[in-house]
This record gives C-alpha cells, sequence and structure tokens, in this order.
C-alpha cells in the first residue's frame, strides 16, 4: 500500500501511515530468472530488453520497502524495483499476481518482464513502466473494470494463490481450500489475531476474534461465492491511471477470494457511489452484503493494527464486538 510519487507505484503493498502480501485456470510457465552478472538488471535491458543503450537511470520516490527506479533506453523504459534484503521469492510471488492480473485483459496492470538474484544480495523485478495520467481514474469505469477481472479471474482449485505472498510486510498464506469461511477465518483472521497475540500479547482480541470466526457462517446464508481473482490490497494509493485515463492497479497482494472482500481497504479508497454502481452491474450485489462489510474491513485493520500499533486496535476490536452482539454469541 505505497504510492510512489507522480509515476508508477509498485512497491510492496505496505499500509500508508496517511490513513490512520498453482493459478488455478491456466498452467503458466515460470518467470525466467535472470543469471549472476555484475548488473544483472543492465544485462537484461541490453539483451532480452531488445534495448542497445540504456540512456538514464533515474530514481522514482516513495517506497519504503524497496528502491525504484526508471529505466530510460533506446527501447523504451523500464520499471525496476531492488531489495537488497530480500530474496526472490517476494518479487516472484508479486510478478504471479501482476501476470495473473494481466492475462485477464480486463484492468490495466504493468506487465512483469523479469525476476532474479542481485550480485551479492537482495533481488530485482523488471517490469513495463506505465507512464501516469493527470488525474485519478475514473469512479465508474474503475468500477467496471474491476469487476470484469473478478468475472473473468476463476480458479478451480478454491480459495488460495500459487504462493504465499504479503500484505504490506505482513506475510499472507495463501493455502488452498474449498471453503470460503474456513479460508477466511483461518487464513486471514486467524492469522493476524494470532499475530497480535504472539506480538503484543493481546489475548483479548484474539479470544474475542476467534469467537467471532467460530460463530461468523450465518453471515453468509443464502449466497454462493465463488473463488475470483483480487488485487488484494486496494487502497487509493494502488489507483491511478494511464495517460489515456484508463485505470491502472498496481502492487498487488492477489488471491482468489470472495469478490467481497476485495473492498477491505474501502476505508482507505474513497470508493463512491459511480464506482459501486458500475461493479454491481457487472457483478451483481448478493444478499447480506451490507453486514459483511465491516468483516472484510476488519483484516485490515488487523494488518494495520500488526503493522503499526495500538493505533487501530480500537477499530478491530469495535468491529469484533459489534459482530459478537449482531450474532448474540
Amino acid at each position: 500500500m505505497v504510492a510512489y510519487v507522480g509515476l508508477i507505484s509498485l512497491g510492496v503493498s505496505l499500509p500508508s501511515m496517511l490513513c490512520l502480501p498453482r493459478i488455478g485456470f491456466t498452467k503458466r510457465r515460470p518467470f525466467a530468472m535472470a543469471t549472476l552478472s555484475d548488473d544483472p538488471v543492465q544485462e537484461w535491458i541490453l539483451t532480452e530488453g531488445k534495448a542497445t543503450q540504456i540512456t538514464r537511470i533515474r530514481p522514482i520516490g516513495g517506497g519504503c520497502i524497496n528502491l525504484a527506479n526508471c529505466y530510460e533506453t533506446d527501447a523504451g523504459s523500464f520499471f525496476v524495483k531492488t531489495n537488497r534484503s530480500i530474496g526472490p521469492s517476494m518479487f516472484e510471488a508479486e510478478a504471479i499476481g501482476l501476470d495473473a492480473m494481466y492475462e485477464t485483459q480486463t484492468i490495466r496492470v504493468p506487465k512483469p518482464f523479469k525476476i532474479g538474484p542481485l550480485r551479492n544480495s537482495g533481488s530485482f523485478i523488471i517490469m513495463e513502466f506505465i507512464e501516469f495520467g493527470a488525474s485519478r481514474s475514473n469512479q465508474s469505469v474503475l468500477g467496471r473494470k474491476l469487476a470484469e477481472m473478478h468475472k473473468a479471474g476463476k480458479s478451480e482449485k478454491g480459495f488460495g494463490f500459487p504462493v504465499d505472498n504479503t500484505i504490506g510486510s505482513t506475510p499472507q498464506m495463501n493455502t488452498w481450500c474449498s471453503d470460503w469461511i474456513q479460508f477466511y477465518g483461518e487464513q486471514r483472521l486467524g492469522y493476524q489475531l494470532k499475530l497480535a497475540q504472539d506480538q503484543y500479547g493481546d489475548s483479548t482480541i484474539y479470544q474475542r476474534g476467534q469467537r467471532l470466526i467460530k460463530n461468523m457462517a450465518p453471515l453468509f446464508e443464502d449466497i454462493v461465492i465463488e473463488p475470483c481473482l483480487l488485487h488484494g490490497d486496494l487502497w487509493s494509493g494502488n489507483i491511478t491511471s494511464d495517460k489515456n485515463g484508463e485505470p491502472v492497479i498496481l502492487d498487488p497482494a492477489c488471491y482468489y477470494g470472495h469478490n467481497e472482500a476485495e473492498f477491505g481497504m474501502s476505508w482507505c479508497a474513497g470508493f463512491g457511489g459511480s464506482f459501486y454502481n458500475s461493479y454491481f452491474e457487472v457483478m451483481p450485489k448478493q444478499p447480506g452484503f451490507e453486514k459483511r462489510t465491516d468483516l472484510y474491513l476488519l483484516y485490515h485493520y488487523l494488518n494495520h493494527y500488526n503493522l503499526f500499533g495500538s493505533g487501530y486496535r480500537s477499530s478491530a476490536i469495535s468491529i469484533i464486538d459489534d459482530y459478537l452482539r449482531m450474532l448474540n454469541v
């Protein structure tokens, strides 16, 4: 959830302090790993990237996990992120998510080209450079295209993802599961609750959260939940538009889940009425949508609590307590 200023974003998704992470339906080839050299980034750009010269390397600010640069060449520009302390697996997970969204041919995302290790330590990812437009994306178009992605991106394996990834810097588990309520309870809410207990000794939020997980099934009565490809971390810093005004989404924490879970960061996304109207024209609203809204906010409030501390605890425990009263448990 990090915004890069002015150009492309694409930092690992990290919650914004201003807002006080096996594809199922296709068999995809693995991303090629770069060989070690003095500068594997430049090596790839000047060979497989089909450039004959790099004319400029300029930093793109805004990320707090990775370094980001634009490599300008005679074959066009490339966006490059590097991290000196983390191996290629983090960028591999990001690339798989970007590629899955890209293949739906619905909403625009940067196409990943190459990942690999740096010379001494760390890793890199090279991807398409997208020039941003002057304004944020049209809400109506964004809603429609996001719904089209959810409708197109399906999984035959159930809920989960081929790899674990990160939500901010928090590990996000994505083991395949055939039951959404179990998946969301164990691998989303349960995982975050356990982190809060381990990190802060917060047995109160853990115990109340576990009561909610064990009793939340009535919130899903009379609906059919299909595994949809989700961006997973859709807040304002990860939404922009290209120079033609088309929506672009960045920095995913992808998995296949209930489409409503995509709105879990809506408290920091600025979705308006035109967004939801256009979305529901493609993906109709299901019974009980409003009752489940806060349940999907809860995952992200818990993650913010675990990343940034007690400022987010009250929001998380308030949601839990409201549901316990609603469910009378």
